[in-house]
């Protein structure tokens, strides 16, 4: 069941992509744009997900176990370190350059372009050379101690 709900969200999240229209890498650059000819469509539909998951997570902080049954896993990390601030450079960086984001490159794969093909293995080359880096991190780490 976990499955099937995991695949309805993930459907259900890529088809507001869709709708919305952010799976259009010229929307995204059009956001980012300020100096040119500014699409506020992004703002809305970021404003849209930021009141979803407001009274989402408000619900979610009352109830000790999910819909299915899992336990509620609220992030509880509040402090801004170095590691935050060069994830969200980078991630930044790749968004304003490819107009693409993880969500939206997966959810334009349909559409069967090269574009989101190609951005889609760069995205999971990047995150295979973090994993091999942040492997050898903490076993230096471990040698250290």
């Amino acid at each position: 069941m976990k499955l099937i709900m995991a695949l309805v969200a993930g459907l259900v999240f890529g088809l507001g992509l869709i709708v919305s229209g952010m799976t259009d890498p010229s929307k995204v650059i059009g956001f980012l744009n300020l100096a040119g000819s500014w699409d506020p469509s992004l703002a809305f539909v970021m404003g849209g997900a930021i009141l979803v998951g407001l009274v989402a997570f408000r619900l979610a902080a009352r109830r000790p176990k999910s819909l299915l049954g899992d336990p509620m896993r609220i992030p509880g990390a509040r402090q801004i370190d170095r590691r935050l601030i060069l994830g969200g450079l980078t991630f930044g960086i790749g968004w304003g350059l490819a107009g693409y984001c993880p969500g939206p490159a997966l959810a334009s794969l349909a559409s069967g372009g090269s574009q989101p093909l190609l951005f889609t293995a760069a995205m999971l080359v990047g995150m295979a050379i973090f994993e091999i880096q942040d492997r050898y991190a903490r076993a230096a780490a471990k040698k250290e101690k």
